[in-house]
């Protein structure tokens, strides 16, 4: 009997656990985002799914930084004069369907500046379209999965 509930005990959490891994949002994880205007890699962002189900990303790594260890000098909220890496970039994403995601911002820390942001996962979930917006102008970027 003993035998059967410590086997209960640790059979129950273990399928919690799977059962939380497969829930996951398929945006979630890591991704090179690309400049849009030099093509080059520029950062690693990971995204990760909080537990009312809206979306975060932070940048992990930064690639050929223009300074060692930059901060955000531009940046005019909470994220002011912070470290960019390990910054959160990414802020209230929710997934719309169809591998689709708006109502969130996205920072450009190079800027300072905050935008309305939409993403939308393409070719088979590999990249993620990711677009800032103010008023009706819009830039996007394609981040590739890592």
């Amino acid at each position: 009997m003993r035998k059967t509930l410590l086997a209960a005990f640790v059979a129950v959490p273990m399928m919690a656990l799977s059962v939380a891994a497969t829930a996951a949002d398929p945006v979630v994880g890591r991704w090179k985002t690309i400049d849009g205007d030099t093509g080059r890699p520029k950062s690693i962002v990971e995204i990760n799914q909080a537990a009312n189900g809206t979306l975060s990303g932070r940048i992990v790594e930064l690639l050929n930084p223009s300074r060692p260890n930059p901060t955000c000098d531009k940046c005019s909220d909470d994220r002011k004069n912070k470290p960019i890496t390990g910054m959160e970039i990414i802020r209230g994403m929710k997934a719309e369907g169809g591998g689709e995601y708006a109502g969130g911002t996205i920072l450009k820390p190079d800027e300072g500046k905050v935008y309305k942001s939409k993403m939308e996962l393409v070719d088979g979930g590999s990249k993620l379209e990711v677009s800032g917006c103010i008023a009706f102008i819009c830039k996007s970027q394609v981040w590739e999965r890592q």
